[in-house]
């Protein structure tokens, strides 16, 4: 099959306020046959896996979007920048893959497995991922109206390392992604984009918060247990029937308190 050229990935690193973060479809075409298109199909894959004897296979910088790749095992696979959109991936065993820089917009990964997933620099805006188990990745990037329903994100790494000063504001965004009754139990997500995101009933136990933007978020019946809360913006945040929140850490010191919605209105 012909192979699609490939695209010029262009990422962007604003420094600046805590709001600014990276913009990964800077400069970005998405319409070309690269970021549209499969040179690959289904068989090719499957005839990859067989012939790989239980080895992780590489894909790096692949053009796959629209396949229908489910219920596959990909466990360890390599897809660095490669383009994924719209692909579906439900079921599929994604565990310990490389998806660094990899293009997910609207790909369907209902009911994945995504353990130990290395995805810094992904973009995955609009993708589906409710139920999926993202449990202990790294998903520095960017999910902006994701799915995530229901989704397993125990000890998930998102959080900004700001050790690291030139990719100090690179982190999670998960602007308006839907996260009720996921799990984040542990998860680090501090410093994190969550401005606008439904974390109704989601389990937040434990979490790492500090200095996230939890601005206009619905936390509604969320347990927020042992939860760090350090300089959170609640600016707009509905804070309705927590669980947990006594044992909060850092409760008091939350930005914007006076803003947040802590009284259901009549």
């Amino acid at each position: 099959m012909r192979r699609l050229a490939p695209i010029m990935l262009v990422s962007a690193l604003v420094v600046g306020p805590v709001r600014a973060e990276q913009d990964l479809l800077l400069g970005a075409d998405m319409n070309t046959p690269a970021m549209t298109q499969a040179e690959m199909t289904r068989a090719d894959i499957e005839a990859m896996i067989a012939k790989a004897d239980g080895k992780p296979l590489d894909l790096a910088d692949k053009a796959l979007s629209g396949l229908d790749l489910s219920g596959l095992n990909l466990r360890g696979v390599n897809l660095r920048t490669a383009r994924l959109n719209k692909a579906n991936l439900r079921g599929a065993d994604l565990s310990g893959a490389i998806l660094e820089q990899a293009w997910l917009i609207k790909a369907d990964l209902s009911g994945a497995k995504l353990v130990d997933a290395r995805m810094f620099g992904v973009t995955a805006r609009d993708a589906k991922l409710s139920g999926a188990d993202l449990s202990r990745s790294r998903p520095i990037g960017d999910f902006r109206g994701a799915d995530m329903s229901g989704a397993t994100l125990v000890d998930l790494r998102g959080g900004a390392d700001i050790k690291n000063q030139s990719m100090g504001l690179m982190r999670a965004v998960f602007t308006s992604v839907n996260l009720s009754g996921a799990n984040l139990k542990g998860a680090n997500l501090g410093r994190s984009r969550l401005d606008y995101a439904n974390l109704a009933d989601a389990d937040l136990t434990d979490a790492v918060l500090m200095g996230s933007d939890l601005s206009g978020a619905n936390l509604t019946g969320a347990t927020v247990a042992g939860a760090d809360f350090k300089n959170v913006d609640v600016s707009g945040a509905r804070l309705l029937s927590l669980k947990g929140q006594d044992s909060a850490k850092d409760w008091a010191a939350r930005v914007n308190v006076d803003r947040a919605i802590t009284q259901a209105s009549n």
